[in-house]
């Protein structure tokens, strides 16, 4: 089997239009039903869906307080509009941190969860987020567990990383698997 990675040369959202119609024709040739899409404000979400018909689409968001204590970076607007087109929104906090960083945060040092999350950022940013959005999606239970599906992450703003795997709870994370690539920005 040959498949080809699509690399883009820099990190950020000017590379969304071009992920999506990427991750659109991979679905398509895999009949892949399930996408799971980081997205902060709620914009990535809905240019996916706008541009991806056929998916059940679950949009992931930071947890209150990522940036400010006590708030929501999710655009209260763009909310409505992805409730509208029945797309769960899914905000929790992260599973690749969360209390972890919080430990560090206090005390020094790393912690496991880290280390897992360092790991994935040798390859990228938006694979991190990828499998961390996957695993969030999957404790949800807003995917199904028995199919391949596609995680759209990115850096920062926007999507640039589409991922094709097979979820796994965060208690069984080590059952996950990362089939393949489709995009990302190139290291």
């Amino acid at each position: 089997m040959e498949k080809t990675i699509y690399y883009f040369e820099k990190p950020g959202e000017h590379n969304s239009d071009k992920l999506i119609e990427l991750v659109k024709a991979r679905k398509e040739d895999l009949d892949i039903k399930n996408i799971i899409v980081a997205s902060v404000s709620g914009r990535t979400t809905l240019k996916v869906a706008e541009s991806i018909e056929d998916s059940s689409i679950v949009s992931i968001t930071h947890h209150a307080g990522f940036r400010e204590k006590g708030k929501l970076e999710l655009d209260p607007e763009l909310q409505e509009k992805i409730i509208k087109l029945g797309i769960p929104i899914y905000t929790s906090s992260h599973a690749l941190s969360g209390v972890g960083r919080g430990i560090s945060n206090k005390f020094g040092g790393v912690t496991p969860v880290e280390i897992m999350a360092e790991t994935l950022r040798m390859i990228s940013q938006g694979v991190k987020v990828c499998v961390e959005i996957t695993i969030m999606a999957a404790d949800a239970g807003l995917i199904p567990m028995d199919q391949e599906v596609i995680a759209i992450g990115g850096t920062a703003w926007g999507a640039d990383t589409g991922v094709i795997l097979t979820p796994a709870h965060m208690k069984n994370i080590f059952e996950m698997r990362i089939h393949e690539i489709i995009a990302m920005p190139r290291p």
